[in-house]
């Protein structure tokens, strides 16, 4: 009952604020700046066949390939900073420095090297993605229970029981967390390297629409793109839940 009392305050929320959207763009009256949502969505349903079955699977090829990539990269890179302090000390400040450096200042470097091929785009939302995985997974690794890792050291456990008896289950919830936050800013990495340049994709789609000036097919296919994003967060929640069974 808790819990449908706060999504109800969060939906009464929403609207409110889309009410205050719909009654300001109808008193601003320049839709090519700011459209209503009404007309957003209209536009939504009318471009639906060439949002959904053109661009969306272009942009979600990228996004799946990003974070195939961070996942195996990430999770990797994390299991070995945490079984090396040398792999620690070499990558860790690699890592936290490749982050202040804005992705979307590089994009046009991988645009150069690649060209519009799909894989400028996966570069870029690698990048956006890797770093919430291995910091996430990394510092999953290293909370391990030390009393616990004694003790299995005392009854004979190897490093690789200890490793898969001690450190994967403690490290699964930070894993799942670095990941919630990927998936949705995959979808962020995705649209910016469709910005820049591609053929088809649901950033390339709004940016073309810019061109035309045409205030509600630009706002239509980042509506679908945040849809895709909650549906990817709730997917890893439920998978959360699935292989967390044993936590309260």
């Amino acid at each position: 009952m808790k819990n449908l009392k706060s999504y109800l305050f969060s939906s009464l929320l929403v609207l409110v604020l889309l009410l205050i959207w719909e009654i300001g763009a109808r008193i601003y009256n320049k839709s090519f700046v700011l459209p209503a949502p009404t007309d957003i969505a209209i536009k939504l349903w009318e471009l639906k066949t060439v949002l959904l079955f053109e661009h969306l699977p272009a942009t979600s090829i990228i996004m799946f390939i990003g974070l195939a990539a961070s996942i195996v990269i990430g999770v990797g890179l994390a299991v070995w900073m945490n079984m090396s302090k040398i792999a620690e000390k070499t990558f860790y400040p690699l890592i936290v420095a490749s982050q202040t450096i804005p992705t979307i200042a590089l994009a046009p470097i991988f645009v150069v090297w690649f060209g519009y091929s799909i894989w400028s785009k996966v570069v870029v939302t690698f990048l956006i993605t890797f770093f919430p995985l291995t910091v996430s997974t990394f510092d999953g690794l290293r909370s391990s229970n030390k009393d616990l890792k004694e003790l299995l050291m005392t009854m004979g456990a190897s490093r690789k029981d200890i490793f898969f008896k001690l450190d994967v289950p403690s490290a699964l919830p930070s894993f799942f967390s670095g990941l919630k936050v990927a998936v949705t800013v995959s979808v962020i990495g995705a649209a910016i390297g469709e910005w820049l340049g591609a053929q088809a994709g649901l950033g390339y789609f709004s940016r073309r629409m810019m061109t035309q000036f045409d205030g509600a097919a630009v706002f239509a296919p980042i509506v679908l793109l945040s849809i895709v994003g909650i549906v990817l967060f709730l997917f890893v929640t439920w998978l959360e839940k699935i292989c967390l069974k044993w936590r309260k």
